[in-house]
């Protein structure tokens, strides 16, 4: 399995039988993202929360036949509504798709479309393919919970903000590691705008500083996990 790092909060995985799954693609108006909505094709998308900066390019990028949504559910009826596929999920509840589970978790945040619709509740996700557990945090503050997440879920990668001002700072994200105790840390949500500019290796210090693992993916940048 492969994991995709396009800047922000962006994420593309490839499953070992070929399907794309691409969480919260904000690609064309990201100035840190080096691929466009032109280069990427889904078979799933999975969203976080309904702003601008994760919705990002699902709309252009989707295949209205082909092509599912996966969201809470205002969310998800939000796009069934102009006509394309969805599944609505909410917070606590999980899913076996056909290329793993995705589990709905809380996240402190807000969630409304550019358009000025309601779209649910803000939240993270947990996926489990072939065996490996991936926590995208979404956009969020730090809660205790975490530490329950990591508990109930052996995390191997937890993808969470580090910009500061609208989520979680460094200092606040480094607790939320140690809350979860997942296999390995990946810093999101920094360095697309001035107002959340920050060093993620000070992040990967401080992670290695507490004995667990960090890695800071290059925007664009493809790992096997």
């Amino acid at each position: 399995m492969k994991l995709r790092y396009f800047s922000h909060s962006s994420f593309q995985i490839t499953t070992n039988n070929g399907k794309v799954i691409l969480i919260d693609p904000f690609l064309d108006n990201n100035p840190t993202s080096p691929v466009k909505s032109k280069d990427v094709k889904a078979d799933y998308i999975i969203l976080t929360h309904a702003h601008g900066d994760h919705l990002g390019d699902s709309f252009k990028i989707a295949d209205k036949e082909n092509t599912l949504i996966i969201a809470v559910n205002e969310l998800a009826d939000y796009f069934l509504g102009k006509g394309y596929k969805a599944h609505n999920m909410h917070i606590g509840g999980s899913y076996n798709f056909e290329f793993g589970n995705v589990k709905f978790t809380i996240a402190h945040h807000g969630s409304k479309t550019p358009d000025g619709e309601y779209g649910g509740e803000p939240a993270g996700v947990i996926i489990t393919i072939d065996g490996k557990t991936i926590y995208h945090t979404g956009d969020t503050g730090l809660f205790y919970d975490m530490k329950l997440i990591g508990e109930m879920n052996k995390i191997d990668w937890m993808l969470l903000p580090i910009g500061d001002n609208f989520t979680m700072g460094i200092t606040d994200a480094v607790k939320a590691v140690e809350l979860t105790n997942p296999g390995t840390a990946v810093p999101m949500h920094y360095n697309t705008f001035p107002v959340i500019n920050v060093d993620p290796f000070e992040f990967k210090n401080k992670v290695e500083s507490i004995n667990k693992k960090c890695k800071v993916m290059e925007f664009g940048e493809e790992i096997e996990i």
